[in-house]
């Protein structure tokens, strides 16, 4: 089945749950229109679907090959690169003095759910690049932004992040990449880098790696960290492309899945690079890569789980088995009532999910253009509250509901030849992508919940509970019921939340063996907020969407958020079992 990009979900999220209108006139945003939001996701569309999807298992068997001459990309990936790039896509959100449209980034957002949901391995490729990008833009001198940002935005050269190293996983304070100066100003790299995603390919003329690694009297740990620039092509003073850098893939990791993304193993034999920004901050300033890698992956998770939601939906109306009312002869198994409960709790996490990562893209958006500092303050605790949230309980989602796809498949959906089957081996890696996703709850649970003495989820459960109390006001029977159910699960994410608190400053390590539990509670009360308020905002719309918002939320409630109230005890008690009885469980 073609993949359909779901337009009109988009959208509505963008403009009714996110609010990105509210970024019209900002500052940085004098190109956006309202108006643009539908042609830009129209086209995007159509690129997902005849471009994008139709190499997408091909890529998947045949894979990225690593050749003499370098990694060689999937059969079909480089002209569909050259369509992604001819299109202008890579510039969407980018500074127009570079050559970018200036357009928001939760629009770009909207653009890459519907890439990654037609083809995730592709995805990854301008994924990498946007994340760059920023951190150039933030972070390099003016040489720098000369001599990369205008190619990387035309999308004729990608970018990398250079992090891993083999004797240090989630760890960068343990990397020993060395970074020795040059009498130029430059600096000599050398060093091994694993799980570099598109480290090596051939559909780009240059690719441009932001390489983490110490300087010779750099102190140890994560303080004597800095970040430098290294191309594979050095760049010549007019900008043209000069010789091989000594950087190379020296081997592509054998996946589970995502198979026509190549992951490589990158060595650094005295390659030439130029350090960004200062000496020993590197990771200050890779952070801006992380965090903007960090929400793109959370939509992976959206875009997955949105593809194995289609793909099961059409399984479902052509699979006939057993016998239902209504229904001469074996019936289309969406007939069956726990099918249809599987395929529902699907699209109500799904657009949960979505909802949560473009609020937070337009909180990035506004953080930076809001008109006074007053609303940039209150956006930045938003955006920093929800990427935490954003990536790890949306890929956590995807990879639920790509398992649930498997499951309306049956055995089928356990054949590798199935597009089923690929889009659970894909979605498996976002959960540990940029942060695994317990990284992720440390983060919300240690850092996110203290910033501004708990202001930010304050904020964020004062809206919850506005929204619950206008559902209410409606007097429609179904909207109250659903008001009550969220007035419900806020309240128990409100005494999570004062227990996560109180707890972290007495003993962190009993309050971080439930911090996992705390992001997923967390995660299923903003997703019940914002499902409602789409339901609220289409009382005004089509009677179809109407309908539809009002049942994807009428189901969340009554099964996602019912739940609430029993999950605290997951949060405030379970870390305390674990730690109780580790000895007997594990001998520590």
């Amino acid at each position: 089945m073609p993949y359909d990009a779901p337009v009109n979900d988009i959208s509505f999220a963008l403009t009714q749950l996110a609010a990105i209108d509210r970024l019209e006139g900002g500052e940085g945003f004098e190109s956006y229109d309202p108006e643009l939001v539908g042609p830009i996701l129209e086209e995007a569309g159509k690129l997902a679907r005849d471009v994008l999807a139709p190499i997408n298992q091909s890529g998947d068997k045949a894979g990225a090959q690593l050749t003499d001459d370098g990694v060689i990309a999937a059969p079909g990936f480089k002209d569909a690169y050259a369509a992604f790039r001819d299109g202008g896509w890579m510039g969407l959100a980018a500074p127009e003095e570079y050559g970018g449209q200036g357009l928001p980034r939760a629009l770009a957002l909207g653009v890459m759910e519907m890439v990654h949901g037609a083809n995730m391995a592709f995805g990854l490729c301008p994924m990498l690049t946007f994340g760059a990008i920023e951190a150039l833009v933030a972070h390099g001198t003016e040489e720098q932004k000369e001599t990369y940002l205008h190619k990387l935005v035309a999308g004729e050269w990608t970018g990398t992040m250079n992090l891993t190293e083999p004797q240090a996983g989630s760890d960068v304070g343990a990397l020993k990449t060395k970074a020795v100066p040059n009498s130029d100003g430059s600096y000599a790299i050398s060093g091994q880098k694993i799980y570099i995603t598109w480290g090596d390919h051939d559909i780009a003329d240059n690719i441009v790696h932001l390489v983490l690694a110490r300087l010779p009297d750099a102190p140890e740990g994560s303080r004597g960290v800095s970040l430098f620039v290294c191309p594979k092509f050095l760049v010549n003073a007019d900008g043209s492309l000069g010789e091989r850098n000594s950087v190379k893939c020296i081997g592509l990791e054998t996946k589970l899945g995502i198979h026509a993304s190549p992951t490589c193993v990158m060595e650094y034999d005295g390659a030439t690079g130029w350090l960004v920004g200062e000496e020993n901050k590197g990771l200050a300033c890779m952070f801006t890569m992380m965090n903007s890698a960090r929400l793109n992956v959370g939509l992976e998770g959206v875009a997955v789980g949105e593809a194995a939601y289609q793909t099961a939906f059409e399984y479902a109306q052509e699979r006939k088995q057993g016998k239902t009312e209504g229904v001469d002869g074996p019936a289309p198994i969406l007939h069956h009532a726990d099918v249809r409960r599987t395929l529902t709790t699907m699209r109500s996490q799904v657009m949960a999910a979505r909802a949560i990562c473009y609020a937070c893209g337009v909180a990035a958006d506004l953080a930076e253009a809001g008109e006074t500092e007053e609303i940039r303050q209150a956006a930045r605790l938003r955006e920093e509250l929800l990427t935490p949230v954003a990536k790890a309980w949306s890929t956590d989602m995807g990879v639920e509901v790509a398992s649930l796809g498997v499951q309306v498949h049956g055995g089928m959906g356990f054949m590798n030849e199935t597009l089923a089957a690929q889009l659970y081996r894909d979605s498996r890696i976002a959960p540990i992508y940029e942060g695994t996703n317990g990284i992720q709850a440390i983060d919300l649970a240690g850092r996110k919940l203290s910033m501004a003495d708990g202001a930010a989820m304050g904020e964020m459960i004062a809206e919850i509970n506005a929204t619950a109390r206008s559902a209410r006001e409606t007097n429609d029977p179904q909207l109250v019921q659903i008001a009550e159910r969220l007035e419900t699960a806020s309240a128990s994410l409100a005494e999570a939340t004062r227990w996560m608190i109180e707890t972290m400053k007495s003993d962190r390590e009993t309050a971080l063996a439930g911090a996992t539990a705390y992001l997923g509670l967390s995660g299923d009360v903003i997703g019940g907020h914002f499902l409602t308020k789409g339901a609220l905002q289409a009382r005004s719309a089509d009677y179809k969407t109407r309908a539809q918002m009002t049942a994807l939320a009428g189901f969340y409630a009554e099964t996602t958020l019912a739940e609430a109230p029993g999950r605290v005890a997951g949060v405030t008690k379970g870390g305390e079992a674990v730690l109780r009885d580790s000895e007997a469980l594990f001998g520590v």
